[in-house]
């Protein structure tokens, strides 16, 4: 990787500014930054049924998912862990089964599989919410390999989405984001071989060094600042 093809974020910061109508319209677009520490506020019943919730979203209509998400929160008892891994196979299937939600048996089992894999870490002493909340920004990427490793469907965008969805800091892998990658030629070939995460990753944690923003308001820069974004124009972020 090149580094030093990276623009400065000095410079991405005013490109956005001149798209957004300055800088004060730009700071409200990128919002306050994630803090981490209100992670280890949130009971490991919510994290899951925040996965559960973009493993769902994954290939369908949001706001389909979000109408129905009372009935699975039902369903799935509050999405609470210890009730979920008592579940036997056929409880799965009748669920998977119920017009109430979304009719997936496969998207269904990751609910007990991802469970799993909170009960596992749960017996290292911490909550799942605080294992995730202790995760380095530096190498966020890290913890997106954990979770698609150890997870099911959470690969991909879906853990991304879903860890920014609970309040950890991480950017996302937009249309606008890879679009800057590679116009930079900082990666060429997939964007999700290790070396284009490899190579976003040091980017991001080089622009952290470089400011104050946090890397989800990093994210958003680089998105506004890139393509078609101009005023009144939504980013893909």
């Amino acid at each position: 990787m090149d580094l030093t093809l990276l623009e400065s974020i000095d410079d991405i910061f005013n490109r956005a500014a001149e798209r957004k109508g300055g800088q004060a319209a730009l700071m409200l677009l990128l919002g306050e930054g994630n803090n981490d520490r209100f992670l280890t506020d949130l009971s490991d019943d919510r994290v899951l049924s925040a996965f559960t919730k973009k493993v769902f979203q994954s290939g369908f209509v949001w706001r389909v998912v979000e109408n129905k998400w009372p009935d699975f929160e039902e369903s799935f008892f509050g999405f609470n862990i210890e009730k979920i891994l008592m579940m036997p196979e056929e409880m799965l299937e009748r669920k998977a089964a119920d017009p109430k939600i979304i009719r997936n048996f496969n998207k269904v089992k990751t609910i007990k599989a991802n469970a799993q894999m909170m009960f596992e870490e749960q017996q290292n002493g911490h909550s799942f919410a605080e294992f995730i909340a202790n995760w380095p920004s530096n190498d966020i990427i890290g913890l997106w390999a954990y979770l698609k490793k150890h997870g099911a469907r959470l690969g991909g965008n879906t853990g991304p989405y879903a860890l920014r969805a609970l309040g950890k800091d991480t950017f996302l892998l937009t249309r606008d984001i890879e679009a800057y990658f590679r116009g930079r030629d900082i990666i060429s070939g997939g964007i999700q071989t290790k070396g284009s995460l490899a190579a976003i990753q040091a980017s991001f944690n080089q622009w952290q060094q470089e400011s104050d923003f946090s890397l989800a308001q990093l994210s958003r820069l680089v998105a506004y600042a890139t393509g078609d974004n101009h005023i009144q124009v939504e980013s893909h972020e």
